[in-house]
C-alpha cells in the first residue's frame, strides 16, 4: 500500500501535521537546552557528545521542517526523486521521509 499524495486522508494529514508540530516544539527546546548546556567541562569526550547532540537535534528540526513544508505544499507522501508514491508504511515509521526506499538507497551511495 502506499500513499496517493494528491488523495490523501485529510484527518490523517492534519493529526501528522499536529504531530510534527508537537515533534518540532520539543526539538526546539531540546535545542534551545543542548545550548543554554554548552559549558566547557574540559572533557574532550563530553564536548564531542554534545557536539553530536547538537547536531542530531538540528538535523531532526531541518526534517520535520521539510516534512511540514511538503504537507503545506502539498507534496507530501511523493519521492522528490522519481515522483511515485512513498509506501505509507515508510511514512508511518519515518514521517519525514523525501525518498522512496530505492530512490534513498541510490541517494546513500
Amino acid at each position: 500500500m502506499s500513499v496517493d499524495h494528491r488523495a490523501v486522508d485529510q484527518s490523517w494529514l492534519a493529526d501528522l501535521r499536529a504531530s510534527l508540530a508537537d515533534d518540532f516544539a520539543a526539538q526546539t527546546a531540546r535545542l534551545r537546552e543542548l545550548t543554554e548546556l554548552n559549558a566547557d567541562t574540559g572533557d574532550p569526550s563530553e564536548a564531542h557528545n554534545q557536539s553530536a547532540l547538537l547536531l542530531a537535534t538540528r538535523r531532526n528540526i531541518e526534517q520535520i521542517t521539510g516534512a511540514l513544508s511538503r504537507i503545506s505544499e502539498g507534496t507530501y507522501g511523493a519521492c522528490q526523486k522519481c515522483r511515485q508514491n512513498i509506501p505509507a508504511e515508510r511514512l508511518e515509521v519515518l514521517p519525514h521521509a523525501r525518498f522512496c526506499v530505492p530512490c534513498q538507497e541510490k541517494h546513500n551511495k
